[in-house]
């Protein structure tokens, strides 16, 4: 009786959204179990692991302190050591984003890769590294932020893949990218030279506009003038 009750206390439940990973002797058999009942050798022979795999986590580097929420501004818990990073034309950008990942395989999660927060997080300051420093400073402000964000992505997928970790990026999202603190104002002022510059362009292009017109206009009127007052002195020197 009791090795019948010993032997039925393997069965186990996998609740919707998690992975079973079962244990035999501490080590991972190779065995993944969806959600449902399912039985293994009793402890401590065998164990089981059971994490949720539909939980999307996320991590935020080169800042600390916003949580789940985006809109935060992240300047005050800045990490410099990970956000600052240096361009294709040698410029140097504060990056503050966001990696959100979930577990895709909970057997290579759990026993493939050691402390798997911290490797997403270099995995993914590296390929950002790498996306940026292929990328011009002016347009990683504005046009290819999204480009940017995509390439990160797809490599930081290929190294995780490369490592086994059993993970999935589900998103990479930038949430701010900057000069760096010490040389911000310089660079407002320059950005406020140049909208002064197209400004004043725009200015000049729409002057021009206005009186090229007039003064081609008033030049033929006056060629127009100048023939038919010819046209009346050549007929009244014939008549």
């Amino acid at each position: 009786g009791i090795l019948a009750l010993w032997l039925g206390t393997g069965f186990y439940r996998v609740d919707a959204g998690e992975q079973g990973v079962e244990l035999l002797f501490g080590k991972w058999t190779g065995e993944v179990s969806g959600p449902g009942l399912h039985y293994r050798l009793p402890s401590p022979i065998g164990d089981v692991e059971t994490p949720n795999v539909e939980q999307v986590r996320r991590l935020d580097i080169g800042f600390r302190g916003a949580g789940d929420d985006p809109r935060r501004t992240p300047q005050r818990s800045a990490v410099p050591q990970e956000g600052l990073m240096l361009t294709a034309d040698q410029n140097i950008a504060d990056l503050k984003f966001s990696v959100f990942w979930k577990i895709r395989n909970a057997g290579e999660f759990l026993f493939n890769i050691r402390a798997p927060e911290q490797t997403v997080r270099i995995a993914a300051e590296s390929a950002m590294r790498e996306v940026v420093g292929r990328t011009q400073f002016e347009p990683l402000l504005t046009a290819e932020r999204q480009q940017v964000e995509q390439l990160t992505l797809s490599l930081l997928q290929s190294i995780l893949d490369e490592y086994e970790a059993g993970l999935t990026i589900q998103n990479i999202q930038l949430l701010a990218v900057e000069p760096p603190p010490p040389v911000i104002d310089a660079f407002n002022e320059v950005q406020r030279a140049r909208q002064d510059k197209e400004r004043l362009e725009n200015q000049a292009e729409a002057y021009r506009n206005r009186i090229v017109p007039t003064a081609r206009g008033e030049a033929s009127r006056i060629v127009q003038d100048a023939n038919a007052y010819r046209e009346r002195v050549t007929k009244e020197a014939e008549g």
